[in-house]
């Protein structure tokens, strides 16, 4: 169209310059003509008009020659419009290529939208389905959890309904195994091998075969050996009884035994399967237990090294543990599941079981082996019979929780400490307050540092949370040593029934042995 457009102009163009010079042709010779007669008149001999004549002759050729010039300027214009005309083409033929490329490029650009338009119908089709289907699956989410709750509940009723029968099979084996324990100490009565007792200070106490014996403690001074026992942290340390063998439980699953007097490592006893937090040896040393972070307790042989017992039955972790001091047979337990268990070590399953709201810390047997003092996150001693599992005795020992319970040697004094950095010694007999320690900078560093007395009952040790170790003269309720040598909060304090050495271990499984 741009073509035929730019051709038809170039027609007229051309007709109007013929046209043009037509025009000047025929202007031309129509002065000729004009002019004719003059130049006839001027050929004539007319002497008086000859002047008059000429002058006009002169204009006339003056005008003719500015009217050629006039269409030479003409001529030249009409060049340059048709070079104008020209390229004015050119520029159309180029305008009219670009008009057909931009014409290709909106056609692909209307493709282009065509195909966007049908995937974008395409997605929100899928967008839709993906809607519908969520609502179905939130829909279903709903009913799972209405269930899951209905579930819940369900469990919990059934649990508490187990919890109950559990209760009442407990009580029945309470029962079964009091009955068992009056039909073998009516048969060990009736047996002449069965062994003496003797009455100290009212309270029975069995002997066991090697008599204990010890002398007179000494106050420790000097740390004989620093021994980097354990990684993690040391919770739990005591002595073999009679022996200078220190038997050590930490952070890192292992349960180690030491020699005293030289610093070396006996042996290693291994098995546990998370942290030591409290240690027991039985009267006889044969046998070691360990309370464990992972809810059980292990009994090792101690000769054997190996495992003798898995005692399984807490659900949290075991935080306190103590064997018999008539037997080495009943061995009894806390956990942070507000059950104390007692367990029988010859049948190695749980005998008794006795449930209580407050969590359990520390635990000691009575030297008559019926009943055990345990200390509580409360605050409170309190005194259980661990065939009936009657609490027979309780006392506010502490304004915090209770941390250490120590039993001393003659079994008359019950020591405890708590949170609130504060030692009391009870009477046994009446659970009256018969002695109060303190020291200003001893800090209770846990909810298991353990405190200790000595084997003469004149001393009491315990750790503090700057690293040091306060001795205590029991007669005199005031600090008689202060030994420096902990880097780290002490957990826990033993005293050698030798008489000698003090051990105490620290929050990074340090030992020091105190002589």
């Amino acid at each position: 169209m741009a073509k035929s457009c730019c051709q038809s102009q170039e027609d007229i163009a051309n007709e109007a310059i013929k046209h043009a010079l037509k025009a000047l042709r025929k202007r031309h010779l129509a002065e000729e003509g004009a002019h004719a007669p003059v130049f006839e008149a001027l050929s004539r001999p007319f002497v008086s008009q000859g002047s008059e004549w000429k002058e006009k002759a002169e204009k006339l050729e003056e005008e003719l020659q500015q009217i050629y010039k006039a269409q030479s300027r003409l001529s030249e214009q009409l060049v340059v419009e048709v070079a104008e005309s020209r390229a004015s083409k050119a520029l159309a033929q180029e305008k009219e290529a670009a008009i057909n490329d931009l014409q290709k490029e909106v056609t692909e650009f209307r493709d282009e939208s065509a195909q966007l338009k049908k995937d974008l119908e395409e997605k929100i089709k899928a967008l839709e389905l993906i809607i519908s289907e969520n609502a179905e699956l939130k829909t279903q989410l709903e009913q799972m959890t209405l269930k899951a709750k209905t579930t819940e509940a369900e469990n919990k009723m059934l649990v508490d309904r187990w919890m109950l029968e559990k209760m009442k099979d407990a009580e029945r084996l309470n029962e079964v195994n009091a009955l068992y324990e009056d039909v073998v100490g009516r048969l060990k009565a009736s047996d002449l091998e069965k062994l003496a007792k003797q009455q100290v200070d009212g309270i029975v106490r069995q002997g066991e075969e090697g008599a204990e014996f010890f002398l007179e403690s000494t106050n420790p001074s000097t740390c004989k050996y620093r021994l980097q026992a354990h990684e993690g942290g040391c919770a739990s340390a005591l002595f073999v009884y009679n022996s200078s063998k220190l038997i050590t439980g930490g952070h890192d699953r292992s349960v180690k035994v030491w020699d005293t007097n030289t610093g070396a490592l006996s042996s290693n006893l291994s098995g546990c399967l998370g942290s030591v937090l409290d240690l027991t040896v039985t009267h006889d040393n044969q046998s070691v237990i360990a309370a464990s972070s992972s809810n059980n307790l292990f009994v090792w042989d101690v000769n054997s090294g190996r495992v003798r017992h898995t005692l399984t039955g807490h659900t949290d972790k075991v935080c306190a543990v103590d064997v018999s001091k008539a037997s080495s047979r009943h061995v009894v337990s806390s956990a942070y599941d507000r059950t104390i268990k007692v367990w029988d070590l010859v049948k190695g399953y749980c005998s008794n079981t006795i449930i209580f709201y407050s969590n359990c810390n520390a635990l000691s047997f009575s030297m008559d082996g019926l009943t055990i003092f345990s200390g509580h996150v409360d605050g409170n001693l309190r005194l259980w019979d661990i065939q009936s599992g009657k609490l027979l005795s309780e006392v506010a020992a502490h304004s915090a929780a209770v941390t250490s319970i120590s039993l001393s040697r003659n079994g008359n004094v019950v020591l405890t400490s708590g949170r609130d950095n504060i030692h009391n010694m009870f009477d046994v007999r009446t659970l009256e307050v018969c002695g109060t320690l303190r020291a200003t900078g001893n800090r209770v560093s846990s909810n298991w540092s353990r405190s200790c007395m000595s084997p003469d009952d004149n001393h009491v040790a315990a750790g503090s949370a700057d690293g040091s170790v306060h001795i205590w003269s029991v007669s005199k309720s005031n600090i008689v040593s202060t030994l420096k040598e902990h880097n780290s909060p002490v957990l826990c304090c033993t005293w050698s029934g030798l008489g000698k050495p003090l051990a105490s271990a620290d929050k990074n499984g340090v030992v020091c042995v105190w002589t």
